[in-house]
């Protein structure tokens, strides 16, 4: 019954895996959009964190998780003479290889982790019945590959302890592999390793050559990490002689941005019980109360992991909820589920509403018509100067397909409607007689949520505004949770609109010439 459940729960992960939802700009910015603004020449945007005069974000991670498929992706498609490789075709072959890596690499850790066959089962199926499963770790976050990273060096702490005859030579050069790509891929991933890490030191006395082999491999790691960051960084032709001389080294930029409180208000600054009261129910669910129902004998290895993590990570005062994704699997893997048939039931039926939930508005309807709206205009026919996009998430350039060269993308973010509608003014054409503006200039498009009112008045050619929206394309399946106005407009009303009115649409925007002559 439990393996017909598990594949069951592995097809519901490839459906949200296949669905265009967009939980976070950074599952673009911080690794795709580089990556293959490199590997395909397309145009990409990069954000400051690849730009500043000392970079905080490796691209060594990248070409590990995205450089290669990439790479051999373009390979099979030129040879087999299908021509250049659309955005379209990396992105959805990305999503499939996370998805991938999800399901063999995450469930195999935890089989290595739980040592009874029935806890085994139990968290198997809790981790693949989680939206936490199905959304951010089948999207291309680096918070989704520290989570395969910190359950696999568990796996290999785990089996260099077990071993009380040999040094362990492989797992503990797979190890400072590990240590080493895992940190430079966030900074957050030494945190769930400090405390596991100590569970080697007997193992160190017994079998000095561990540790050896762990340093080793650790520091030429760390070396080809600079060199691949110097050579991305540094222009000009790379010589081995601008690592020693002028090193890149991300993580010590990364942490030295981190611990200057100034540069964290910029992103958000939260109490420091964050994680542990708002950020991991949010991602548990009814899960955060099997903690209640914990017993010492209970207490493993990934637990201690995940709990010392989180308490670490509450350090510092920017804390996002996807920060905890590495604790949420091995957190799933430790908890017992309630004994009482009544109470199990009841919690079964609560955690199942949860994830259907958050899985549909998460992994469905989150800005999700951010993705197909950029695929759409990547192929238009028509002449596009500017697309502006307006209470959403910025959208990822390189899906345009080399259109970017001629269309400027503008991120209004959420600017006031009156400042928003200055801003696309701005680049249309003056009106200078009665007639009607030529057909054949390039289009201006403001790309917004359906649930957005205030361009109402503009969509009705009555009003006589100054400016004038035509319908061009909408895609329903997308959500606005940033364009709440609760406090305003009241709960029942906010989601009416919100809700009622989902969708994300493209707009041609004319300028109204006859309501400017009047």
């Amino acid at each position: 019954m439990w393996r017909r459940t598990y594949f069951l729960l592995i097809l519901v992960r490839i459906y949200f895996a296949l669905s265009p939802s967009y939980l976070h700009p950074d599952e673009n910015f911080q690794g795709p959009e580089v990556v293959a603004g490199r590997v395909f020449s397309y145009p990409v945007h990069k954000t400051w964190e690849f730009t500043s005069a000392h970079p905080i974000r490796s691209t060594f991670p990248l070409w590990l998780a995205y450089g290669w498929p990439m790479y051999m992706l373009r390979w099979l498609w030129e040879g087999f003479g299908y021509g250049e490789v659309s955005p379209s075709l990396v992105y959805w072959t990305l999503r499939v290889l996370m998805l991938s890596l999800s399901v063999v690499l995450e469930d195999w850790a935890i089989q290595e982790l739980v040592h009874s066959q029935r806890a085994r089962r139990v968290a198997l199926l809790l981790i693949a019945s989680s939206y936490v499963t199905w959304t951010f770790q089948t999207h291309t976050f680096s918070n989704s590959l520290e989570t395969l990273v910190v359950s696999w060096s568990l796996v290999l702490i785990q089996r260099i302890v077990q071993d009380k005859k040999r040094s362990g030579v492989l797992a503990s050069s797979l190890l400072g592999f590990f240590i080493v790509a895992g940190t430079f891929n966030r900074i957050t991933f030494p945190a769930f390793l400090v405390v596991p890490s100590f569970s080697l030191l007997p193992h160190f006395r017994r079998k000095p050559f561990s540790l050896v082999f762990i340093a080793l491999f650790a520091l030429l790691t760390a070396f080809i990490a600079i060199s691949v960051d110097t050579a991305f960084y540094t222009p000009g032709e790379f010589t081995f002689s601008k690592v020693f001389h002028h090193p890149v080294v991300t993580p010590l930029n990364n942490f030295i941005y981190n611990s200057n409180s100034t540069n964290l208000a910029q992103h958000g600054l939260h109490p420091r019980y964050q994680h542990f009261l708002v950020n991991l129910p949010q991602l548990l669910g009814p899960a955060t109360a099997l903690f209640f129902l914990l017993r010492r004998s209970r207490i493993s290895m990934p637990l201690v992991s995940a709990l010392s993590g989180i308490a670490l990570l509450s350090i510092f005062p920017h804390q996002e909820a996807r920060f905890l994704l590495p604790a949420v699997p091995l957190i799933l893997a430790s908890v017992p589920l309630p004994i009482s048939k009544i109470q199990r039931k009841f919690w079964i039926s609560a955690w199942i509403l949860f994830n259907v939930a958050l899985g549909i508005i998460m992994g469905i309807y989150h800005q999700g018509g951010i993705v197909p709206v950029q695929m759409q205009l990547a192929k238009t026919d028509e002449t596009v100067s500017h697309a502006f996009w307006w209470k959403t998430y910025i959208p990822p350039t390189w899906l345009l397909n080399g259109k970017n060269e001629e269309l400027k993308t503008i991120d209004l973010m959420g600017m006031p409607g009156d400042e928003m509608i200055e801003e696309v003014s701005a680049v249309l054409p003056t009106c200078r007689t009665r007639r009607p503006p030529r057909l054949d200039r390039a289009a201006v498009y403001l790309i917004a949520p359906q649930s957005a009112y205030f361009l109402l008045p503009y969509q009705d050619s009555t009003k006589h505004k100054n400016i004038s929206l035509e319908h061009v394309w909408s895609y329903k399946r997308h959500l606005n949770l940033d364009d709440m106005d609760i406090p305003e407009d009241g709960f029942w009303k906010t989601m009416g609109r919100v809700v009622g009115d989902r969708g994300l649409t493209v707009w041609r925007v004319t300028r109204d010439c006859w309501s400017e002559q009047q």
